[in-house]
């Protein structure tokens, strides 16, 4: 199989939350005033990406794997995963605040819901002025003070708040309370699940007047209580260079800033590889061929690749792999 580089048809969630920024700003093929999430590239299931480039247009990333698994997700990638696809990719747009949240860890995912966990890391494209985020609380929590605090209505005084603008990462480990705030535009990459447990959601009532489920109880278990300050990514901004950003066990991502082709050599790199373009636009050519991306694109590099180039004057990209 000729697996060049893939792109594939997003997948658009409307949300109680959701804006237009998809559209106004990534382009996306979007009708409604409230879609949040753009998902680029999806294992999960009833929401299985389908490639929108070349001569594999319409094929499903499901049948990729059943065909290609090793060739598409490389050996090792494999044998810790089988044909599941271990990462989700999404563009976020929040016109409003979301729901105060966190997601529980590999363990409790599997024995609960038969899930991977939920880490996740976010890189913010686009934010209106005073914009911010939780992540976190603003000091250490006993559990019995949070729980009081979601009986009281005050859940949002123990809260932490990060103002951000472009550029800013974030890493979202399991068992971080969190939201993003309203004004915000982000590029969000994380373990293939979509178990979430909403503990705040503001009061708010949907389209039908009703309010949101909560996950109160499931969620005191899953909960860090402890302030770390262990969520903001350092990582440098050199031009025409692989910038590290994020290493943990679940994904690596990079940043490239490029002003100039840059060719990779991937013949020991047992892993696909993940393109984001979060600015600018570039072609990536591998072995099979070319495919081009713009800002609010996403590319999928198959790990039996075994070279690469980026062609570009101006781009930024996020290079994700396992």
């Amino acid at each position: 199989m000729n697996l060049y580089p893939l792109k594939f048809k997003p997948i658009l969630k409307e949300r109680l939350w959701g804006g237009t920024k998809l559209k106004e700003v990534l382009n996306k093929p979007i009708e409604s005033d409230i879609t949040g999430e753009s998902w680029e590239l999806s294992g999960v299931q009833g929401d299985i990406s389908v490639v929108s480039n070349g001569d594999l247009e319409g094929t499903s990333l499901q049948n990729l794997m059943d065909q290609s698994g090793k060739a598409l997700l490389g050996d090792s990638v494999v044998q810790r995963f089988g044909n599941d696809f271990p990462i989700l990719i999404k563009f976020i747009d929040a016109k409003q605040d979301l729901s105060i949240q966190l997601h529980p860890n590999d363990e409790l995912a599997k024995s609960r819901h038969n899930s991977f966990g939920k880490t996740e890391m976010w890189y913010i494209m686009d934010a209106d002025p005073g914009a911010k985020l939780i992540v976190g609380f603003n000091k250490d929590v006993e559990k019995e003070e949070y729980v009081k605090s979601l009986e009281e209505g005050t859940l949002t005084n123990l809260m932490n708040y990060e103002e951000v603008k472009e550029g800013d990462t974030f890493f979202i480990n399991t068992g971080k309370i969190h939201a993003i705030g309203a004004g915000v535009l982000l590029a969000e990459i994380q373990q293939t699940s979509d178990i979430t447990y909403r503990v705040f959601d503001f009061n708010r009532r949907d389209k039908d007047g009703n309010l949101r489920e909560l996950h109160t109880s499931l969620a005191v278990d899953a909960i860090d209580y402890e302030k770390k300050d262990d969520f903001r990514v350092n990582y440098a901004n050199d031009t025409d260079q692989t910038n590290g950003m994020v290493d943990c066990p679940y994904f690596k991502t990079n940043f490239l800033a490029l002003t100039q082709p840059m060719k990779q050599d991937l013949s020991q790199r047992d892993s696909f590889t993940i393109y984001m373009c979060v600015g600018g636009e570039a072609t990536i050519t591998n072995d099979w061929g070319s495919t081009s991306i713009q800002k609010g694109e996403t590319a999928l590099v198959a790990a039996s690749s075994t070279h690469l180039e980026i062609n570009t004057q101006h781009a930024k990209l996020l290079e994700v792999t396992i």
